[in-house]
């Protein structure tokens, strides 16, 4: 067996994930370790957005408590499939249909992101980090951690989030 095939084998299972979520794209695995795949290189072009990238999810993040429409329609793309922490898949028109809803998870919370993982190839770019929700309930501040992933594609000059998962984090 050639390395290359070697290479190929050992990304199935990323492929595999990726392609479920329906971007044909994969070839990065773990935290900095690049595997080239044939027709998907990275050049040096291809870590640019990762400043354009986190600044358009901490301004998300900074405005979700605000609640409005332009927010949320902005930042994920017309096609957006979303997986709630529930495991609830939701449409770009259920998301906006919970705008100013007080049942949507994070009513009155403020949300702030950290530990940023992102992988570019070309206009494609899949971001991970963790999110934590800071609200008050009960006179108690709890803070909740999730673990999101989310698939940006650039159209039009503008990242959008075109695939999302956000996963909570449990207290062991």
């Amino acid at each position: 067996m050639s390395g290359k095939q070697s290479v190929a084998r050992k990304t199935i299972p990323l492929c595999g994930i990726v392609l479920v979520l329906g971007i044909p794209v994969c070839g990065t695995i773990g935290i900095g370790v690049d595997v080239p795949i044939a027709g998907h290189a990275q050049t040096a072009e291809s870590s640019s957005a990762q400043p354009e990238l986190i600044a358009l999810i901490q301004n998300f993040l900074n405005n979700v408590p605000n609640n409005e429409r332009s927010t949320f329609d902005r930042f994920f793309a017309d096609d957006v499939i979303y997986t709630r922490g529930t495991g609830e898949v939701v449409t770009k028109k259920d998301i906006l249909a919970d705008i100013g809803s007080t049942k949507a998870g994070g009513a009155n919370a403020t949300f702030t992101g950290e530990d940023f993982h992102i992988h570019q190839y070309g206009d494609t770019a899949v971001v991970n980090f963790r999110l934590l929700m800071h609200a008050t309930e009960n006179s108690q501040p709890p803070t909740r951690s999730f673990r999101n992933t989310g698939i940006f594609m650039k159209r039009n000059g503008q990242w959008q989030a075109i695939a999302w998962q956000a996963t909570p984090i449990t207290k062991k």
